[in-house]
């Protein structure tokens, strides 16, 4: 399966330098790159850039920069930050047009539905929304600027333990009203659709999933926020990431569904890697590596 790339992209990988008073959510230009998947047509979309300061309190939060910074040398990256993609995926199938995700909305702003536009889709296309986990990367794009639903003729499917973790949250008091009349939640381990099953992948929220989609003997898993990054995540898998609500579960989780994941040789999707987040995770002694589809 060939991509069809019709990506408009910036550099994801820049200096640290340029990034040193500039760090968190950015904007980045549109993408869409295509490709099937049994009777599926699924579409990586880009949405924005977050860069995030080497400063011990995200990544290797029990090791401390310096360790984190020697990893990012062996690399040939910079040590200052870490710059990741933000992405989501959609998935076509006959009137379907199931988006993952919606990436960090329009106070950055995002570029989610412009990427959505480059692959065909209107927003008021869209009949399905799966969430991977409740934090603001993934859900800020389900509210318009002027605080609207963006996809206003869809379902959003959120697991139980997500949803009431969400609702909790003062920050997110007008998003959750303003969804709450299209919000279907499911217990994580459920099929959310026709072909797609969530996964239960726990320590990053309450009630993280995956999707995996699958379609004539072949799949694809949308691992969420299982890894972010594909140096750090990959080589120091055991390393405390400071996005989890439960460090040690997460650190636990991480090592175990990448260990799966390499040993079934399983395609992939992890909408942090470095567009358009499609591949495989190889196994190399203690460790993991990305292997990016071509």
């Amino acid at each position: 399966m060939k991509f069809l790339c019709i990506s408009i992209l910036v550099t994801l990988f820049a200096t640290a330098e340029a990034f040193a008073a500039d760090t968190g959510p950015q904007p980045a230009q549109p993408g869409a790159e295509t490709f099937t998947l049994g009777d599926f047509r699924i579409t990586a979309l880009r949405d924005a850039v977050n860069v995030v300061p080497n400063d011990g309190s995200v990544f290797g939060a029990d090791v401390g920069p310096e360790a984190v910074a020697e990893v990012l040398t062996k690399a040939g990256q910079p040590t200052e930050a870490i710059t990741l993609s933000v992405d989501a995926l959609l998935a076509q199938r006959g009137g379907e047009a199931i988006l993952i995700d919606t990436g960090v909305g329009p106070t950055i702003p995002g570029a989610l539905a412009s990427s959505l536009t480059l692959a065909g889709i209107a927003p008021e296309e869209v009949t399905a929304v799966l969430i991977t986990h409740v934090h603001s990367d993934h859900i800020g794009g389900l509210i318009t600027e002027d605080g609207r639903p963006a996809f206003k003729h869809a379902v959003i499917k959120i697991s139980e333990p997500d949803w009431e973790w969400l609702q909790k949250q003062p920050a997110m008091a007008e998003l959750s009203r303003v969804i709450a009349p299209q919000v279907k939640t499911f217990k994580p381990g459920e099929d959310v659709a026709m072909g797609i099953k969530s996964v239960r992948i726990p320590g990053h929220t309450p009630g993280h999933v995956g999707y995996m989609i699958s379609s004539q003997g072949e799949t694809l898993l949308d691992v969420g926020d299982t890894a972010h990054s594909s140096i750090i995540s990959l080589a120091k898998p055991d390393w405390a990431m400071g996005y989890d609500t439960d460090v040690a579960v997460g650190r636990t989780s991480r090592r175990e569904v990448l260990a799966q994941l390499a040993r079934v040789h399983q395609l992939v999707f992890a909408p942090h890697f470095p567009y358009p987040g499609v591949g495989w995770i190889v196994s190399t002694n203690d460790h993991f590596e990305w292997l990016p589809k071509k």
